[in-house]
């Protein structure tokens, strides 16, 4: 497929996959240029079809035939970023720490977004800043009876949808419990090397750092926790933001078998809290109920089945069964004793 420059992203600033997005353009030094808006409305007046699952960001990239179509879904995206652009890649060479870096990806998307939609329209606090901002992001000269109607219409909205992520006032404790622990174990983890896996960037830094740019960026209640358990996080987020001039050098991802113990700690709150709910949502597709309860860290959790997350699941196994012998015992080694290995069951 031939390659577009520059490439054409269509977004809104306050989305975490967008500003996953953009940090991982700059780093890649990609050219590319960023549409603010609703994509629905900016593709229909380009006569672009939108995409079947309407995500942002959405990207205008080239089909098999040359074609512009919009496309979205920042996991395969990065990916086909790899393959068309070969430097600065972001997925390891080594396919067991890619597989880990696909796993980490896929709970900072899937899991750590929950912390996100949570902590902007649970508090009171947070949703008031969010309401008031949401509509100047859209046109910072919006007439002020405008952004007043704007802001009741798009609270009521999103505080109406947080039971879409499982917000309650029952999970409410338990994700405060998983957010602050997240905080302190990357927060540790971040003493011994810059990013993730090692001293480069790989795509699961993309994915925290999306998530964490509005928890610490935007949201205020996140914000202060954040500040008050991990100042490793809070620099670590800024320094994300433009990656464009760290220069490489001879730095490398780590190897798993001599990575911290603090990498292990990362693999266990995955497996402590978005495990369960990635198999009883599973459970719950294949057993065509609308809704899923499961225990998590003493605490229940009850929300609607969601289709895509039982997509997750199989691309997860799917990345596993790709692996050599060698490379899923090196995977099943590390995994151990983090109760991320009952995915892979």
């Amino acid at each position: 497929m031939s390659k577009v420059d520059p490439l054409t992203l269509i977004g809104v600033a306050a989305s975490p996959y967008t500003r996953k997005m953009i940090a991982l353009l700059r780093y890649r030094r990609i050219p590319y240029r960023i549409i603010w808006g609703n994509p629905v409305d900016i593709l229909q007046e380009m006569e672009i079809a939108p995409p079947k699952v309407e995500l942002l960001p959405t990207f205008l990239l080239p089909d098999e035939l040359g074609n512009i179509q919009a496309v979205c879904d920042s996991t395969p995206i990065t990916r086909r970023l790899d393959k068309d652009y070969s430097d600065r890649e972001v997925i390891p060479s080594n396919p067991a720490l890619a597989f880990i870096d696909y796993l980490l990806e896929d709970f900072g998307d899937e899991w750590c977004t929950k912390f996100m939609f949570h902590y902007r329209w649970y508090p009171d606090v947070s949703a008031d800043n969010a309401g008031t901002l949401l509509p100047l992001l859209h046109s910072v000269d919006l007439p002020d009876t405008s952004v007043d109607q704007f802001k009741s219409y798009i609270t009521n909205r999103q505080r109406g949808r947080l039971h879409v992520v499982g917000s309650n006032e029952i999970t409410a404790p338990l994700i405060d419990t998983s957010y602050r622990r997240f905080l302190e174990v990357f927060n540790s983890h971040l003493t011994h090397q810059p990013f993730v896996l090692g001293h480069k960037p790989s795509s699961c830094d993309f994915a925290f750092y999306g998530q964490l740019t509005q928890l610490i960026g935007f949201d205020p209640t996140s914000r202060q926790i954040a500040h008050d358990l991990a100042p490793r996080v809070v620099a670590w987020t800024t320094l994300m933001e433009d990656l464009c001039g760290l220069e490489l050098n001879e730095v490398s991802w780590c190897e798993l078998g001599v990575s911290p113990e603090t990498l292990k700690n990362l693999l266990k709150e995955v497996g402590k809290f978005y495990v369960p709910a990635l198999l009883a949502n599973a459970r719950a597709l294949r057993e065509k109920k609308s809704t899923w309860k499961v225990e998590i860290n003493d605490g229940l959790w009850s929300q609607e089945a969601f289709a895509y997350q039982g997509k997750c699941l199989g691309w997860i196994r799917d990345e596993y069964e790709k692996l050599s012998d060698q490379d899923r015992l090196e995977v099943d080694l590390i995994l151990d004793g983090t109760g991320c290995q009952e995915l892979l069951i």
